[in-house]
Formats: structure tokens, sequence, C-alpha cells
């Protein structure tokens, strides 16, 4: 049985569509440079694996924050990927 490719040559264009504005934004300079905070850097190593979240009795705001941290090898004594996402959330809500 022959493989469709018309939907897959769909989804393709698509992505490549979106790869491309992408590519073209960054060298144009319409998305700006980011730069690393090397404090926030340090708070994400710090974090502890899995999802935390804390409210302050003090304060209208919610902080949370979350870490996944794994290794995935190819075979038992084969080349390994360290997977390392870690996130830090804040939810603020004031009357005004």
């Amino acid at each position: 049985m022959a493989l469709p490719l018309a939907p897959i040559a769909g989804v393709a264009l698509r992505y490549g569509a979106v790869a491309l504005v992408a590519y073209v934004a960054t060298r144009r300079g319409l998305i700006p440079r980011g730069r690393t905070d090397q404090r926030a850097e340090d708070a994400m190593d710090e974090l502890p694996e899995g999802v935390t979240a804390h409210r302050a009795d003090d304060r209208d705001q919610f902080n949370g924050a979350a870490r996944f941290r794994r290794t995935v090898r190819v075979g038992t004594q084969g080349p390994g990927v360290e997977i390392d996402l870690s996130a830090l959330g804040r939810l603020r809500l004031r009357r005004v």
C-alpha cells in the first residue's frame, strides 16, 4: 500500500513556513537578543525535582516551580543525553 504524501507535505510546509519566519525575524533584528542572568540560572539549578507551589500570606502572590531531570541513553552503555527542564513562575493579583 502506498504512503499518502499529501497530508505529510502539508504539515511539512506549515512547519517549514513557521521556521522560515522565525529565522528571518531573528536575522533582521525584530526579536532582540536575550541575555543570560546568572542569578536566575543559579536559582534554577537549586530547584528540587518535582513541582512545588507556595502562597505567601503577607503578599497577594502565588509562586510555583517545576523541575524535570532525566538521563536518556541509547542501550545500556551507549551515549546518553541529560535532560534538565526547569521553570519558575509567579502570579500576582492586586486590587487597584
